[in-house]
């Protein structure tokens, strides 16, 4: 497969409704300089609009030099993560100048054993120890580029120690 051709997707319905998305986007060569205090502040505000419209909720994100990944859960039937990626990667698109997207995100829907909440928060703290394994800091709560966010609860962290039960609650009350 050349490196312009189209990564392998699973049929449009395994994004929508309740599904739970691992999302990575790559810059096109790996390229960095575009990580900065800013781009987090743009990225969160991006983020929270993709959720509230596409009806989401990103229980980890964490943006790295080169790349960024970010977990997506369906909130309501009519959720849509193609739609949500697609609406996200545009609107970042200009914050990026003069790096850009690799053609197509890297994307992993998660299979049932991978969503029970045990399984599914190891994912979570997987995605939030990026910068730590990478070297760029020694405790991951220390990295300024990553986070939760929740439409409605703008003071839930992914670092608080009653964050899951939080998560869960306020997810059960709003899944259909």
């Amino acid at each position: 497969m050349d490196s312009k051709s189209q990564l392998p997707r699973l049929p449009p319905e395994w994004y929508k409704g309740n599904a739970f998305v691992f999302w990575t986007y790559t810059l096109e060569g790996r390229q960095t300089g575009w990580l900065d205090p800013s781009f987090h502040a743009v990225f969160r505000e991006i983020l929270l609009h993709t959720l509230t419209r596409y009806r989401l909720a990103a229980p980890a994100y964490c943006l790295m030099p080169d790349h960024l990944h970010w977990i997506g859960i369906g909130l309501e039937a009519d959720a849509d993560q193609r739609l949500a990626t697609s609406f996200l990667r545009k609107y970042l698109r200009p914050f990026l100048q003069p790096a850009h997207w690799q053609r197509q995100p890297h994307d992993h829907v998660l299979r049932d054993h991978e969503r029970e909440r045990n399984a599914f928060s190891s994912t979570c703290h997987y995605v939030l120890q990026n910068p730590v394994r990478a070297g760029l800091v020694t405790d991951a709560e220390k990295w300024p580029y990553s986070g939760a966010l929740l439409p409605g609860y703008p003071d839930l962290s992914p670092f608080s120690a009653d964050y899951w039960p939080r998560f869960w609650q306020a997810i059960d009350s709003r899944q259909t």
